[in-house]
């Protein structure tokens, strides 16, 4: 008895009666106020970036792009030409890859023009055009604009001197709206394009590898832009039922969570006998395939070392280990059920009554709705703001030479600053292919030279406020269905508005708690990331050791991780129901369940096991239904719409299976959430009363009746 006494302090003492509790406290103050003001001041501070972002950043830089003269393709002057053509793209193969240069800041040394279409066929300037007058050799479209091809003072030469023209062009497809060399055109180029047969190309064989190595691993005749705009056009036919589809979703996830009330016992039942009869199934089959190699001999003594797997199925031993493996899983699955049967009923009750709390505040399923919109807003807030600051300074343009064998182009060859709207190469007469190129941003400023350190903040405050939201979201749910609980006669003494109540309470009393609690979190994910940071960086030159070494940490911060969540999600419970900070209120949960180990272990698994074969009841139904749908094995009613109309029936398909299931886990959140504050409510009960006049239980008759327990003033009035 002294060693029992002795071992309760570990987990802190039960909880006591207390005659004026009756739900969640309405007389509270404000927790954590010092994580309050930490959490507000990188708000402001978050805002503050976002205005910086937008004041500085320009993402066009990184939507369109931009020509040689410094205007975008797309937009503006060149709305209808919204295509980057690059006149020699040979030569990105000899500098950067063409959209690495796009996308890091850097160009091409060659000529760009926007232009309304991509060049489709080979051409190339014969030699005989060189007498030609330069209006019938080039096609304006593909000139620089300002370039007059009547003037009597420009020749065919001058122009390709000057590259005011292209040289030559190959069919090229729009791809992120720039044109890049087809490749599979590349083997039907003309023998006269190229020196093999007195062109002025490189042989076919070194064209072929410099447009290859300039484009880079693009695919082939792939063009994103199409691709869009014929999903976008899928999407235009299909929304209606794409919509209809989410909301059978929503209509099956809500009658599923629903029927648990009548049909939980069914489920779980029929669950752990599915189970005992596939280990049944299993130790015979292991049985029989022992005793049928055990009757021809076969040892595994007679096969040795092998790497073929196949040949220790066919020896005796191997099916003996898998027969005692599975005999020693079926055993324990048998012994769990006999000394754990009440609290699988428990368990059982427990989903049942969280089904009953549902259906006496049916807000409370929309309410992840609410938290849906909020993480949407972090999620764009955080992505503009990213692209901004990618995009902040000012574009630096220098002078480039595009053929640098000039020996007059050393003395301004990418050491002077030039504007491409203003430049003019007549500048510059001992340099005549100068042009004015994109070189990279200005990063002379105090802004600028703190982008780094400005996106590493944006990523941190956005995992906070990520995190804060769900906090919000878990603490609003728990104050509501801890209502329901200690409301002693369900559903009269339910305080009217329980959700919107209990937001308000949490938005009042406890952003420090839950802004603590975020935090601690985002600290534990900052560390996963900066570790996969340097796993990815690092790769190439790891060994064996420090590959196993990562592995482990990685696998130690998961469950860092999930620890956390799980202890944040029962503080938050105790937030709702007593007020009290964070870390008062995750001591005093993390005591609760340890008390109840037991329980809590039962309770989790056949929740979890429930919730899962809800969620694919949902998923699966409606991803077949949808697949039938969008296939054309179904027909609208009145033929209103017609499979045969869409570009790519899969997208709506794979669209409806994923909002299906987020749809279905908006849903289950919510239920999963009113199981765990129950449960938090139901051992609280358990310690603070005894079933007394002066101390009623508040469970369900269902849960009293599995204990073996009553209220007195019950049996009285009974």
């Amino acid at each position: 008895m002294g060693k029992k006494q002795e071992e309760e302090p570990e987990h802190g003492e039960p909880a006591q009666f207390d005659p004026s509790f009756n739900g969640p406290l309405r007389k509270r103050s404000c927790t954590d106020i010092i994580c309050l003001f930490l959490f507000l001041a990188v708000i402001l501070g978050y805002i503050a970036l976002g205005i910086l972002a937008w004041l500085y950043g320009d993402p066009r830089h990184v939507l369109y792009p931009r020509n040689s003269t410094g205007w975008f393709c797309g937009v503006g002057p060149n709305k209808d030409k919204p295509n980057l053509f690059y006149f020699d793209i040979l030569k990105c193969a000899t500098s950067v890859n063409v959209m690495a240069s796009a996308l890091n800041g850097l160009q091409c040394p060659t000529t760009q023009v926007c232009v309304k279409q991509c060049p489709s066929e080979f051409w190339v300037v014969n030699p005989l055009d060189f007498a030609e007058k330069p209006d019938k050799v080039f096609a304006p479209d593909l000139c620089v604009p300002s370039t007059s091809l009547t003037s009597a003072e420009v020749t065919v030469k001058g122009i390709l001197d000057k590259e005011l023209c292209p040289f030559y062009y190959t069919p090229t497809s729009p791809v992120l709206g720039r044109c890049l060399p087809d490749l599979s055109a590349l083997g039907k180029i003309p023998p006269s394009f190229t020196s093999d047969s007195g062109g002025l190309l490189p042989s076919i064989n070194d064209t072929v590898s410099l447009l290859k190595n300039g484009t880079g691993d693009i695919a082939n005749s792939f063009s994103a832009k199409d691709v869009g705009i014929r999903i976008f056009e899928d999407f235009a036919s299909a929304w209606p039922w794409i919509l209809l589809g989410l909301v059978i979703a929503m209509l099956v996830s809500m009658l599923f969570l629903l029927l648990l009330r009548f049909t939980a016992p069914v489920m779980v039942w029929l669950l752990i006998i599915g189970l005992l009869a596939a280990g049944a199934y299993g130790i015979w089959h292991c049985y029989w395939e022992y005793d049928q190699y055990r009757t021809q001999g076969a040892k595994i003594s007679d096969v040795g070392l092998t790497t073929n797997v196949k040949i220790y199925l066919q020896v005796q031993e191997t099916w003996l280990a898998f027969l005692i493996m599975v005999s020693v899983g079926e055993a324990i699955i048998l012994l769990t059920l006999i000394f754990l049967r009440t609290r699988i009923l428990i368990a059982i009750a427990l989903i049942q009554e969280s089904s009953k709390a549902i259906g006496h505040m049916m807000s409370a399923l929309f309410y992840p709705l609410f938290t849906f919109v909020l993480l949407l807003m972090c999620v764009a807030y955080w992505s503009a703001t990213a692209l901004y600051l990618a995009t902040s300074g000012e574009p630096v343009y220098k002078v480039v030479a595009l053929n640098s064998t000039a020996s007059g182009c050393d003395a301004v060859n990418g050491t002077v600053t030039c504007d491409p709207q203003s430049f003019n190469s007549t500048n510059y007469p001992e340099c005549p292919s100068a042009r004015c190129i994109f070189i990279t941003y200005n990063e002379e400023g105090l802004f600028q030279r703190n982008l780094f350190n400005l996106q590493i903040y944006n990523a941190i405050a956005f995992l906070w406020c990520v995190n804060f939201v769900i906090a919000l979201g878990q603490c609003t749910l728990a104050g509501a269905f801890a209502s329901y609980y200690w409301a002693f006669n369900k559903p009269d003494d339910i305080p009217f508005f329980p959700v919107t109540g209990s937001f308000l309470r949490s938005l009042r009393y406890h952003v420090g708690s839950l802004a603590f609690g975020a935090l601690i979190l985002t600290l534990v994910q900052i560390v996963r990331i900066l570790l996969e940071y340097i796993d990815h960086k690092t790769r190439s030159a790891q060994n064996a050791c420090a590959r196993f070494i990562l592995c482990c940490m990685k696998c130690c911060l998961w469950c860092l991780e999930k620890f956390i969540k799980f202890l944040n999600r029962n503080a938050y419970i105790m937030i709702a129901i007593y007020g009290k900070n964070f870390c008062v209120s995750a001591k005093n949960a993390f005591k609760l369940l340890m008390r109840n180990i037991l329980r809590v272990v039962v309770l989790d698994k056949v929740t979890d096991v429930l919730l899962f074969f809800g969620k694919l009841l949902v998923v699966g139904g409606v991803g077949v239904l949808a697949f039938f749908f969008f296939s054309g094995r179904i027909q609208a009613p009145g033929n209103s719409f017609s499979s045969q109309n869409l570009n790519y029936y899969w997208m709506p398909i794979i669209t409806v299976v994923f909002g299906s299931y987020l749809v279905a886990h908006g849903f289950f959140s919510v239920y999963s959430m009113c199981v765990d504050t129950l449960f938090l409510c139901f051992l609280e009960d358990l310690e603070r009363n005894d079933g007394s006049v002066q101390k009623p239980y508040y469970m369900s008759k269902n849960l009293m009746k599995i204990l073996n327990k009553s209220n007195k003033a019950q049996k009285q009035a009974g």
